[in-house]
């Protein structure tokens, strides 16, 4: 029997939600394989990994600016040689599970996984394959750290790939998948019953809200382009999704009671729908981590991208702005004036329509276990 460790961190939500989606796949599709899923950096240390990712998610909520600063300076420099470091470090810990559970191949969403068992490796303590599943639209090289011990690389697009190729990384290692995505997303879903269980009208445009954000970021702009789509006179209906911030669902139901808008915008607090949310949706209106935007993408949305953090969210948004899938709503944009000419122009909305779905690679998950196992 083949034996698959799967590491992630959770630095945001997406590394967790790729590696469970590769081990959903594998579980589903290859009977001779054992296959575990653990968060690396709490395995190796759990006080260092509550520190670190408390830090990065009140910097990215409080001082985004700074993490972005931040995120820039840790690819070269002191920043980069720490982190580095101290990943050698905490790789000792890591090494006595790597003995016991003793991997054929090693899969990591999350930079750190990577670099901890490739110096694993570099020391011969390790034979392994190892797997990077990169999470994002475009590269930082603390995910190209010891590439040398690597043996594959899975990248969201061929620019990527490109790029990584400039680093010196070979095209035989490289590969263009997409991110992992749930095979959720490739099921059929009936429109009307579907539009029906959440109280939707069929004949009206949907517009799919993410408006909680998993760190509030940017609460007063999430808030005015909600109030544009709930004031807007398209015909249209909105499904806000406020996630874990209680806050912004208050302020989302009080505008929909002052405006008497029940019939057409429904605010949820938390749903595990999305899929089927985002089969009957025209457009999604979301901050573009790497998760999101290639769930939208698979489901052939175009994008009104809000509030990116500085960093890999805001090269998530270049991207998809480059690509003409989506309209990024900037600080002192006029949001009502852009989203008014966007509802207003159909064959926009067509055509990024069928941008999406010609960027998106909803085999991504298949393909990737594909190549790994098959």
């Amino acid at each position: 029997m083949k034996k698959v460790i799967i590491f992630y961190a959770s630095y945001g939500g997406g590394h967790l939600s790729a590696g469970r989606s590769i081990k959903e796949t594998i579980e589903s599709n290859y009977k001779d394989v054992d296959v575990k899923l653990v968060d690396c950096m709490e395995y190796v240390n759990k006080v260092v990994n509550k520190v670190t990712t408390t830090a990065y998610s009140e910097m990215a909520k409080k001082a985004p600016r700074t993490w972005g600063r931040v995120y820039w300076k840790s690819q070269t420099g002191p920043l980069a040689h720490i982190s580095t470091t101290s990943n050698k470090v905490l790789s000792i810990k890591l090494n006595k599970l790597l003995k016991d559970f003793k991997p054929d191949l090693i899969i990591s969403t999350h930079p750190f996984g990577s670099q901890m068992c490739a110096y694993l490796k570099k020391l011969g303590k390790l034979d392994s394959k190892i797997a990077t599943v990169m999470t994002d639209y475009a590269p930082h090289d603390q995910w190209l750290v010891l590439s040398d011990y690597v043996d594959y690389f899975f990248v969201s697009h061929e620019g990527m790939k490109k790029q990584l190729n400039s680093k010196g990384i070979a095209n035989s290692k490289i590969f263009a998948t997409g991110i992992p995505l749930s095979n959720r997303f490739l099921q059929n879903y009936d429109k009307l019953k579907t539009l029906e269980s959440f109280g939707l009208q069929p004949d009206r445009k949907t517009i799919l809200f993410f408006g909680g954000g998993e760190f509030g970021l940017g609460k007063s702009q999430t808030f005015k382009v909600f109030k544009s789509l709930v004031q807007c006179h398209q015909n249209i209906q909105v499904v806000a999704i406020s996630g874990k911030n209680a806050k912004m669902k208050e302020n989302f139901e009080n505008l929909v009671e002052d405006l008497d808008k029940h019939d057409f915008v429904k605010v949820l607090s938390y749903t595990d729908k999305v899929p089927e949310l985002m089969s009957i949706s025209d457009l999604v209106v979301t901050k573009p981590g790497g998760l999101t935007t290639t769930e939208s993408l698979a489901s052939g949305l175009p994008i009104v991208v809000i509030n990116p953090i500085p960093g890999q969210e805001e090269e998530n948004a270049t991207y998809l702005e480059q690509n003409k899938v989506a309209i990024w709503i900037r600080k002192n944009d006029d949001v009502e004036k852009i989203l008014g000419d966007l509802f207003s122009n159909p064959v926009k909305m067509k055509r990024m329509k069928i941008r999406a779905r010609l960027l998106s690679k909803k085999n991504s998950t298949k393909d990737i276990c594909e190549i790994l196992l098959g």
